[in-house]
């Protein structure tokens, strides 16, 4: 797993124990398959040690996942009946002293035999039920550690954590502790997160890390730090070709920016990010749409409706476009997908649309800030200029943000409603632009035939970017469009 090995800085040092632990259901066979897995492909020796689940039902999990378990050997230590005298049975209760000794003996017969390069041993709560005492729980596994050291193999231990969740005692004896979380939610399926709790003498990505269960195994989607991808590139200026929109950005768009587009529903914030999209591939560059709100279809064709082909640009290889689905989408694995179309597609402008699906997948507002901060500096870094849309609430008067992301943005662009003379038009306006100069007119926004247009500034009366008016004169001019 990448990720995994990611997070862990290179993966698992050998000759060490290491304690895998997380409720049941949390993914911990899975994972701990896997890692036996890539041992064979390596062509390791690897041992699976079960008190808990019996060799079929390994098996049958496996099958699951569509893996071969050959050269993966499997020895199930759950104590049988025959260590009790047949004729002593109803008579004689098992002693769980003797239990312990007997499974413990069993573990190191098998290793002993095997000598694998790898070893899971599934699981603790076993050991620590047959224990009876936290003291003596914790010699036992002192004395597992100490005959494992010096062997050169890679030990994994699970703990699925329902005996007693407080019990640290094996965190303290673990060269490393990986914990996995299962997280359920009011709706859609649960979230998965991953956590490196200790990792003695070796830095480790701390935090949370989403991941996920799927048909092959597990994936795990290390927490995006912007920090560590710095890239060299020109920042050239990223225009559209539309005389009126390029000239209320100052000329343009630096690359390597971020944009966000600001408005009520139906204001034309897609539509005004794609215009971007289809004059940066048609400059033959590649770009990459992340839609969450809108299928794609539909915005096919509406876009078709202004000039612009995505289906075209999506058959031609210049457009990539994922529908994303908040509900089954963790944030972790959105910023991999996103990473993916830069790295590997060499996407150079990237649009989210919008924010407020976005918000949908995230635990709550400060995490998105978080999230969404790394992931635009991250694009930035790239040289990446990203658009990202956020609907306001409200259609008129003074609508709301449904979070502050604006300080986020190198550019900021505020679309508004208006009325005039019983109808009801579009203003357009950058409030922000740190990378240079840029109008600070509001013109009025047209969409049509031939795309969008940005016409004359709205002159006559005051309060269009409020989405209200007040008059200067008795008799405004009408506006006429212009580009």
């Amino acid at each position: 797993m990448p990720g995994l090995d990611d997070i862990l800085s290179g993966g698992l040092s050998r000759g060490r124990v290491f304690l895998l632990e997380g409720m049941p259901g949390t993914g911990k066979t899975t994972v701990a398959m896997q890692f036996l897995l890539e041992g064979v492909r390596k062509g390791e020796k690897v041992l699976y040690l079960t008190l808990s689940e019996s060799e079929e039902e390994l098996r049958a999990t496996a099958a699951e996942h569509g893996w071969p378990l050959d050269g993966v050997e499997i020895v199930e230590l759950i104590s049988p009946d025959s260590l009790i005298d047949q004729k002593q049975q109803q008579s004689l209760l098992y002693s769980s002293d003797l239990e312990l000794v007997e499974t413990t003996r069993r573990i190191f017969e098998a290793f002993t035999r095997s000598k694998p390069a790898r070893l899971v041993l599934d699981s603790l709560s076993e050991i620590r039920l047959l224990s009876q005492s936290s003291l003596r729980y914790r010699r036992q596994v002192l004395a597992l550690k100490h005959y494992f050291a010096g062997q050169g193999t890679i030990v994994v231990m699970l703990d699925d954590m329902t005996t007693d969740t407080e019990d640290k005692t094996v965190h303290s004896v673990a060269h490393g502790v990986v914990r996995l979380e299962e997280i359920p939610r009011e709706y859609g399926p649960e979230r998965r997160r991953i956590r490196v709790v200790k990792y003695r003498g070796r830095g480790f990505r701390g935090g949370y890390h989403d991941f996920l269960i799927e048909k092959g195994g597990a994936r795990v989607f290390p927490r995006l730090i912007s920090a560590e991808h710095r890239t060299s590139f020109e920042r050239d200026r990223v225009t559209t070709e539309a005389a009126g929109l390029d000239g209320l950005l100052g000329g343009g768009l630096e690359r390597g920016s971020s944009v966000l587009i600001l408005g009520p529903a139906g204001t034309g914030k897609s539509l005004l990010a794609l215009t971007f999209v289809a004059a940066a591939v048609a400059k033959g560059e590649k770009a990459a749409m992340f839609v969450f709100d809108e299928e794609i279809g539909l915005l096919a064709d509406r876009a078709l409706g202004l000039g612009i082909d995505i289906k075209a640009m999506i058959d031609a290889g210049s457009l990539k476009v994922e529908q994303i689905d908040a509900a089954e989408l963790s944030p972790g694995e959105f910023a991999a997908r996103v990473r993916r179309c830069v790295e590997d597609n060499g996407a150079k402008t990237v649009v989210v649309d919008s924010l407020n699906g976005y918000q949908a997948a995230m635990p709550g507002e400060n995490a998105l800030v978080l999230h969404m901060h790394e992931l635009l500096q991250y694009l930035n870094r790239q040289g990446a200029t990203t658009l990202v849309t956020l609907a306001q609430h409200g259609l008129v008067g003074d609508p709301k943000t449904p979070v502050d992301v604006t300080y986020l943005a190198d550019t900021v662009i505020l679309l508004r409603y208006f009325e005039m003379r019983g109808r009801i038009r579009r203003a357009i306006s950058v409030v922000k632009k740190r990378t240079g100069a840029h109008e600070d007119t509001i013109r009025e926004l047209s969409i049509g035939a031939e795309g969008v247009r940005v016409g004359e500034a709205v002159v006559a009366f005051q309060g269009a970017a409020r989405g209200v008016r007040s008059l200067f004169a008795e008799s405004p001019e009408l506006i006429e469009d212009r580009h």
